[in-house]
């Protein structure tokens, strides 16, 4: 059974941390209603199980509950998010994932946010980032490579995450914007290239045979169309203010 981790909307969702975006003004109201859009979605691509924490007034990014674990068959492994104001997020995942699987902690002076962890079988691709540090990925590295999980780290000089410019999409395809990130250890994969008029269409959700994405990149969904993808979009535009994407807004992780 698909089970997805989410978190309501902080009321502080304005003063949220930026470093690729001019702060622009963040309608908070609209931003609830597209995250419970959002979860609506989810439940139809077939995820039978949302789990919502409660809203946290005094951390702005922390409805982006994606970058505090990374959620593995045999474990999960709590982050430590490279910004310092969201370093408090973590400790009510790590407690609602303790129910679900065994934990491991990122420990200072590393840093490591799931939005850099994309995995694909077997293989974790790590963004080494702004916001993931080496150290982050080398403990990822010791406590995952027991299981049989093999680490490949990617550079990201151009976004904030891995998956804000690399996504798999399924059949051995990636979307990417080959101009934020260097693509050298993504070989073997197909990469179709977002276009240049919309570099940020890289981050999608696979769930399924369907793919999720945001509102607003009718190239980049034309192009998946082409290749055989189903792709849905839905209205996040509140939310990409902060940052954010469709993968950010939910730990997805098969239970039983």
């Amino acid at each position: 059974m698909l089970t997805a981790l989410t978190r309501a909307v902080s009321p502080s969702l304005a003063n949220c941390e930026l470093t690729f975006l001019a702060r622009r003004k963040i309608d908070v109201q609209r931003a609830i209603e597209q995250h419970r859009g959002y979860e609506e979605r989810l439940a139809q691509l077939g995820v039978k199980r949302i789990e919502r924490l409660t809203a946290e007034p005094g951390m702005p990014d922390s409805v982006f509950i994606e970058d505090a674990a990374v959620v593995l068959d045999e474990l999960a492994v709590i982050t430590r998010p490279g910004a310092a104001s969201r370093q408090t997020e973590t400790a009510s995942v790590a407690k609602e994932l303790s129910a679900f699987r065994p934990l491991k902690f990122i420990q200072p002076p590393a840093t490591l946010e799931g939005g850099d962890a994309m995995r694909v079988d077997r293989t974790l691709y790590v963004g080494l980032s702004a916001r993931t540090n080496l150290a982050g990925i080398e403990q990822l590295r010791a406590i995952v490579e027991p299981y049989g999980y093999e680490i490949k780290i990617v550079e990201t000089p151009g976004c904030l995450h891995l998956k804000t410019a690399c996504t798999y999409l399924g059949n051995q395809t990636m979307l990417v914007n080959r101009r934020w990130i260097n693509v050298q250890k993504l070989a073997g994969f197909e990469l179709v290239d977002a276009p240049d008029e919309e570099p940020w269409a890289a981050n999608t959700l696979t769930i399924g045979a369907e793919v999720l994405m945001a509102d607003g990149f009718p190239q980049t969904r034309a192009l998946l169309e082409a290749r055989g993808f189903d792709v849905l979009t839905i209205d996040i535009s509140e939310l990409q203010k902060a940052e954010a994407g469709v993968t950010c807004l939910s730990v997805i992780f098969r239970d039983g």
